[in-house]
């Protein structure tokens, strides 16, 4: 009996761990969620800054781009430079069609096309990464939507993997402590 609770407080253990870590592996995030995204919006429904509202960045994440590198760019630029559609002094300029950008710091990223006038037309986005408590914590409670100014309504967050794994890590401690106590 002792070498089957000893085998199952491994495995538990094992599924902790994996639970517990394995969810905040960096990804890769294709940016619209599809390789056409890149592009002026259809109608302000379409805009990028809606999806990225709805979407949960964390540091180490990359942002990607598919885009056809003769029509279009992607520049990094400052709130200013995002709000008057400024390409003139980019933080970065991307112009190889397949783009990939790491989110290395929590907080705003601003990101326009290169084509000043498809930025005028819609053709922007900003990423919000969230701060390391929120998504290192643990907590169930989602962090807020970031608020998207002038590119429409924010949407409502969503729950996403922590709260997930929380109850999971939850679940699993109380079995090891039960456990522990037979």
């Amino acid at each position: 009996m002792a070498s089957s609770s000893s085998a199952l407080l491994s495995s538990l253990l094992v599924l902790f761990s994996i639970l517990l870590f394995g969810f905040t592996e960096a990804r890769d995030i294709l940016v619209g969620g599809n390789a056409n995204a890149w592009k002026i919006p259809s109608n302000e429904s379409a805009s990028l800054s809606l999806w990225a509202a709805a979407t949960r960045f964390r540091i180490g994440d990359s942002l990607v781009w598919k885009y056809d590198p003769k029509k279009d760019s992607v520049l990094q630029v400052t709130k200013e430079a995002y709000t008057a559609c400024n390409t003139s002094n980019p933080i970065a300029a991307y112009k190889d069609g397949n783009t990939k950008v790491e989110l290395d710091r929590s907080g705003p990223f601003y990101f326009i096309s290169g084509t000043e006038d498809n930025c005028q037309k819609g053709e922007k986005m900003t990423v919000v990464v969230l701060s390391p408590r929120h998504h290192g914590s643990g907590s169930s409670a989602p962090a807020p939507a970031p608020a998207v100014a002038q590119e429409g309504p924010a949407l409502a967050p969503t729950s996403g993997v922590h709260g997930l794994r929380s109850g999971f890590s939850l679940v699993l401690l109380g079995s090891l402590v039960g456990m522990m106590l037979l």
